[in-house]
């Protein structure tokens, strides 16, 4: 099959009949019908369909080594400098459809099974096949996934340890094993577009695992007997259309629980199993962070030039650019896509292979890109509130445009450099982007996109080798001391 039309991933997901619930009610259905997941569902078709355009082709998709068939550019393995640009090029297109905003497009996780898969000499020899082989099956069957690896937020102090019994479990864990496979009971959070795809990718929590039952890898198709996702509210709400609302009604994931109740996972899906010392290792020695950071960068860039798009379409046309304070805050937005673009140009050019021949990006600029933006996102929501100002607070609709009001519109909201609807367009563009429960969790989505900010600071400050910028300061001080003695 290898790549797949939109309609053919909107029919598959509808086929699957996965338990999801939302807004009390389980989903009686076809899921592509439902409002809370039309829209998303068809942004994501629209994406399959641009592998198919003669002219995109060779950006979108690769030669699948030894097959006559084509498959996404997500499950290929770049194992040169030129695949790997290619890699984040097809990435930027993508996430350009959605000015950035869809975090989980089909690429971000296939990124992770490509990555695994062709790492698959590092598992345990029991679950170096399934590795492979969950990889060859998704690549040619061209599916997409969604992941958690986040227990339940029950209790975050630092000592904190669940003992439960069978009966009142909270955070997923192996419960038993057969014949066939393990059992996993209990949730997991943070599944965005949980219930929407093919299958679901389930990586152990980070940390010091300290029970071998709370340690296991494995993918498993989303209609698994007993595994349920549990939405959240959804923003696309009934009657939401693309004027007054242009990227929540299109691009709202929809984030999930997951409930895995006495789910049966088949040893040949899984990966891990009880295995401490590789609970760590898999995201380090596989690379799969770096790889799929390089991923994120790449789409918060595309993201970066949406916003700086938008904050500069509202000060032309209500005519601020002439203002300093107007040109310091844009200024600020351009500076924000330079140092990103770079540090994801750098990334780029100084990767090296693995030992599994992937070429990895140089880590340490996209830790510093990823912990950046985590703390620029927000100023650059702040500076788009600054330019439109009280212009975001009373934005009429579409609707009342086409009524008896709409003459009173057209002549008092027009503005310098637009008509007063393409004027209120623009400015609701910028209001779902930034000031809806769309773009409120858009803010909250970037800063904590990867994990909690300090430490992953942390993290950048412990793996950055600063001993020969300690070296040569105790040179300077060692050179000045003798020439003192002179």
């Amino acid at each position: 099959m290898a790549i797949i039309t939109g309609q053919q991933y909107m029919d598959r997901i509808d086929a699957l009949n996965n338990d999801v619930w939302i807004d009390g009610q389980q989903v009686k259905g076809k899921l592509s019908e439902h409002p809370a997941f039309k829209g998303i569902l068809q942004s994501k078709a629209a994406l399959y369909d641009l592998q198919h355009e003669s002219n995109l082709q060779s950006l979108l998709t690769h030669q699948v080594q030894g097959e006559r068939q084509v498959s996404n550019f997500a499950f290929e393995q770049p194992t040169s400098l030129e695949t790997l640009q290619k890699r984040r090029e097809a990435t930027q297109f993508w996430a350009k459809q959605s000015g950035g905003t869809i975090g989980r497009s089909p690429d971000y996780i296939n990124t992770a099974i490509m990555t695994l898969g062709s790492s698959a000499s590092f598992f345990d020899e029991r679950f170096r096949d399934n590795v492979k082989n969950v990889y060859d099956h998704a690549r040619n069957h061209d599916l997409s996934f969604t992941h958690t690896f986040i227990n339940p937020q029950v209790n975050r102090s630092p000592n904190y340890v669940e003992f439960s019994d069978k009966e009142d479990i909270i955070a997923a864990k192996i419960i038993d094993e057969t014949e066939e496979g393990i059992i996993i009971h209990g949730a997991r959070l943070l599944a965005t577009q949980g219930g929407i795809t093919d299958e679901i990718l389930v990586l152990p929590v980070g940390g010091n695992a300290i029970d071998p039952a709370y340690v296991y890898a494995f993918a498993i198709p989303s209609n698994t007997p007993g595994l349920k996702f549990l939405c959240r509210e959804s923003y696309a709400k009934e009657g939401v259309n693309h004027f007054d609302y242009p990227l929540t009604s299109q691009f709202d994931e929809v984030d999930s629980v997951v409930v895995f109740d006495h789910v049966l996972v088949p040893w040949d899906r899984v990966f891990l199993y009880k295995d401490l010392e590789g609970v760590g290792k898999i995201f380090t020695e596989t690379n799969l962070n770096i790889m799929l950071l390089f991923q994120a960068v790449s789409r918060q860039v595309v993201k970066t030039e949406f916003l700086l798009g938008v904050a500069e379409s509202v000060a032309q046309t209500i005519g601020i650019t002439e203002y300093q304070h107007v040109q310091e805050k844009l200024s600020h937005m351009i500076m924000t896509h330079e140092i990103m673009s770079s540090l994801l140009y750098k990334a780029e050019k100084e990767a090296l292979a693995n030992q599994f021949g992937t070429m990895v990006p140089n880590p340490k600029p996209l830790m510093t890109a990823s912990s950046y933006y985590q703390r620029e996102y927000a100023k650059l929501v702040e500076y788009l509130h600054l330019l439109g100002a009280s212009g975001f607070i009373s934005l009429p609709t579409e609707q009342d445009f086409d009524s008896a009001i709409g003459k009173d519109l057209n002549q008092y909201l027009q503005a310098k450099g637009a008509p007063a609807k393409e004027r209120v367009q623009l400015f609701r563009l910028a209001w779902d982007l930034t000031m809806s429960s769309f773009g409120s969790r858009q803010t909250q989505y970037e800063r904590y996109f990867f994990g909690d900010p300090i430490r992953l600071s942390s993290s950048l400050y412990q793996s950055y080798d600063k001993t020969k910028f300690v070296a040569d300061v105790q040179a300077f001080l060692q050179n000045n001391q003798s020439s003192s003695k002179k």
